[in-house]
């Protein structure tokens, strides 16, 4: 776009593409901002106490098939969380290796989720109340089936198809 304009700009790639994918997820949120938390969130968390082994918290994955696992103290606070990948090599009766948690609260617009969630390191977003209890977990499944409904139900410019609504 700049050099048809014939144009330079005095910024680094990185930069821009850093500024390109702020404005893109404004774009985003202006579009979708309306869809919360609350609204796509599990309800049914699956969670693990603080004081579980590796095997007890191995166990709860698999037979949950899930990806991340939300660790909680005996309040039902969210104290981090624990996946496959750490456990792998963990002895069976080991303490947890917990790590920090990708936090949301209910009434977070969904849409702002995209870039935890695509970053390639963070399988979903634990949702929690004001007082730090799980509420919810949003994962990387959860979010697109959401925005393909999303976008199966407006068109590329946000207006519902089939409505008779057009440009």
């Amino acid at each position: 776009a700049i050099a048809s304009l014939n144009e330079t700009l005095d910024i680094s790639r990185a930069d821009l593409d850093t500024l390109l994918r702020q404005v893109e997820m404004q774009a985003l949120l202006r579009q979708r901002g309306e869809l919360t938390c609350a609204d796509i969130m599990s309800r049914d968390v699956v969670t693990v106490g603080a004081d579980a082994t590796a095997d007890e918290a191995r166990a709860q994955l698999l037979d949950h098939d899930i990806r991340t696992l939300p660790v909680i103290d005996g309040e039902g606070r969210l104290l981090g969380t624990v996946g496959l990948r750490e456990l792998a090599a963990m002895a069976p009766s080991a303490p947890l290796p917990v790590s920090e948690a990708a936090t949301a609260r209910p009434s977070d617009p969904a849409i702002g989720l995209i870039p935890n969630l695509t970053a390639g390191t963070i399988h979903a977003v634990v949702v929690t109340d004001e007082t730090h209890r799980v509420v919810g977990i949003i994962s990387q499944t959860d979010l697109l089936a959401t925005l393909a409904k999303s976008l199966s139900q407006t068109g590329p410019t946000g207006l519902m198809s089939g409505h008779g609504q057009g440009i």
